[in-house]
């Protein structure tokens, strides 16, 4: 009975404590505002010819993401053990085995692989099965699954690597909340948020596809981050 109670304890999982040294505690917070910026100042042109936009738009968030990642998270090739931090209740993560910049860019570049060779195209199926355009709009639907999987699915990658009990945990909705986990809960819905306007009857340029879905994709990312990483810490999303 022991036993099996050790395990439990063992295998139980924790929110995701971003690095508290150097600029990590700075660059967390600033870094929704960078992507946001971005998103802003690209708006015109994504409105304007998203087909040549989305793609150029990607490579920035891409390094943003990368630049993030390796500054702020523990990646899935660093240990992250139950320690009590300074604060009372705080998980801090084991620095054992991080080397510095280098050592987490490499896994940073393998997960952003599998986030635009894996992670788009599956988010641009499942767009299509919610109401894209399957005859039109191609490389607009791919275009904005890999915009959608550079904010939502890369971070997921990094922190959890290929451990199948951790994505049944997140795909189960069963995951602690953290900036990682809020952020990637915050991009699907301000997504599927950022589909009404589509239908309506407004005639306004910006309500073509996927200028709207993307909007609330991004603003959904920058507050589920917030809210994630700071008051709903911890908690798990329970569904009836």
């Amino acid at each position: 009975m022991a036993a099996t109670e050790t395990k439990a304890k063992a295998t139980k999982s924790h929110p995701i404590e971003s690095w508290d040294d150097g600029i990590s505690p700075i660059y967390t917070h600033l870094h929704p505002l960078l992507l946001l910026g971005l998103f802003y100042y690209q708006f015109p042109s994504l409105v304007e010819n998203p087909v040549e936009t989305l793609p150029q738009t990607a490579l920035g968030v891409a390094a943003l993401q990368l630049l993030y990642l390796c500054i702020c998270i523990p990646g899935s090739n660093q240990a992250q053990l139950p320690q009590r931090g300074k604060k009372k209740g705080k998980v801090t993560q084991n620095h054992q085995g991080d080397t510095g910049f280098g050592a987490k860019l490499v896994p940073g570049i393998l997960s952003l692989i599998l986030a635009v060779t894996l992670g788009a195209p599956l988010i641009a199926i499942v767009l299509i099965l919610f109401g894209a355009p399957l005859t039109s709009h191609q490389a607009h639907t791919i275009y904005c699954g890999l915009h959608i999987s550079l904010l939502a699915a890369y971070p997921l990658f990094y922190v959890h690597g290929v451990d199948g009990a951790k994505w049944i945990e997140v795909g189960a909705l069963a995951a602690p909340i953290d900036e990682v986990f809020g952020a990637t809960v915050g991009t699907l819905i301000g997504a599927w948020v950022g589909a009404v306007p589509i239908p309506l009857d407004w005639d306004r340029e910006w309500q073509k596809w996927p200028v709207t879905i993307l909007a609330g994709a991004y603003m959904g990312y920058a507050v589920g981050k917030v809210v994630g990483g700071l008051p709903l810490k911890g908690f798990k999303i329970k569904i009836a």
